[in-house]
């Protein structure tokens, strides 16, 4: 199974999604039993997971039925959520298949599969597919090919396409971080800088960490308790550029800030992370209006616990969503800081 589609999958999983009843399967390999996506029982490993299409295969490969679940009970599939499944599988085998093209293969309007696929699926049929291609591009270069060769492998027409893409989706797909960090490498600096202490740590891949302190030390500590299997070294040489971008967006030189990252997510807080790098630079957005925009007014805790989940500050600008009534409540480096932020990028939008 792809590796998109099984991130679909296991979304409808975790959210125990009854709309995806009937559409698949998932086996758990400690138990040697197979569910549908809404079962009540606690939530498996996902690495002990596999995702099957039929329940026939499940049984094919000695998986039993779930006597809580009963998943060979379901009748059939919701039919918009089997059709939106088969146009992730279109997307799969053809990235580069138009919107029209998409519809076509499931005999739906092209204006009703966009808004269904959102819907059921948390981004729109050209972010799944930039996402697909971004993966195919990580895919290439893990198995050894050189970057250029692995750009049009995976269906980039040129270079900035890709980096482009790369910053904007975040990643679209969660990173993949094995337990504490295991195998990953990590080079990190400490600078000074007008809200105290910055740390700004980034793997191979982006920017996984900007985080703000009083003390050094304690910056430290926090990186290597998230990561604490991983090889951490500070190097501020190889951070100098990502360091300065950082630093002159912060000083108000730059109003924008793109940098590729390495994040580990769930698509809800991809979107909630997204908005808020709409929020032009002196605004604010509040909770609601954000949960709002997302098409959902009862997520605001929701999304207050995706913006509380941020650990790259200033380039996801968390601090530009305070609460309806105005007041600056929830950031994780400090009130104070999100005061002083929101001050001074106010400030220079008025001078400008």
């Amino acid at each position: 199974m792809k590796r998109m589609e099984s991130e679909v999958y296991w979304k409808a999983v975790t959210e125990r999604d009854v709309r995806f009843d009937g559409s698949f399967v998932f086996a758990v390999a400690t138990t040697g039993i197979f569910c549908r996506p809404s079962c009540a029982a606690r939530r498996p490993n996902r690495a002990n997971v596999r995702f099957f299409a039929e329940y026939a295969e499940a049984e094919a490969c000695g998986y039993r039925s779930c006597k809580r679940c009963r998943p060979k009970s379901v009748d059939e599939a919701d039919p918009t959520v089997a059709a939106v499944v088969q146009a992730c599988r279109e997307l799969e085998d053809f990235p580069e298949a138009t919107l029209e093209q998409l519809a076509a293969c499931v005999n739906l309007s092209a204006f009703h599969l966009q808004r269904i696929f959102k819907q059921i699926i948390g981004v729109s049929p050209k972010k799944y597919m930039e996402a697909i291609r971004m993966e195919r591009f990580k895919d290439e270069v893990r198995g050894g090919s050189d970057v250029v060769t692995a750009m049009y492998e995976a269906g980039f027409g040129s270079s900035r396409g890709l980096y482009e893409k790369a910053a904007e989706n975040l990643g679209m797909t969660p990173a993949v971080y094995q337990k504490g960090g295991k195998g990953m490498q990590i080079n990190f600096a400490v600078v000074d800088c007008e809200l105290g202490k910055m740390l700004v740590a980034r793997t191979n891949r982006g920017i996984c960490s900007v985080t703000f302190g009083d003390d050094t030390e304690s910056l430290q500590h926090d990186l290597v308790a998230e990561f604490p299997n991983a090889e951490i070294a500070e190097d501020a040489e190889h951070l100098k550029n990502s360091i300065t971008a950082i630093s002159d967006y912060l000083a108000g030189k730059q109003k924008r800030l793109m940098l590729p990252l390495d994040l580990q997510a769930t698509a809800f807080q991809l979107r909630v992370w997204e908005m808020l790098r709409k929020i032009p630079y002196g605004e604010t957005r509040s909770y609601s209006e954000i949960a709002e925009s997302l098409g959902d007014k009862k997520k605001v805790r929701a999304v207050a616990r995706a913006c509380a989940t941020n650990k790259v500050a200033l380039v996801i600008p968390c601090h530009r969503v305070i609460a309806s009534d105005g007041k600056l409540s929830g950031y994780r480096w400090g009130i104070t800081r999100k005061e002083r932020l929101l001050a001074k990028e106010k400030n220079d939008s008025t001078e400008n």
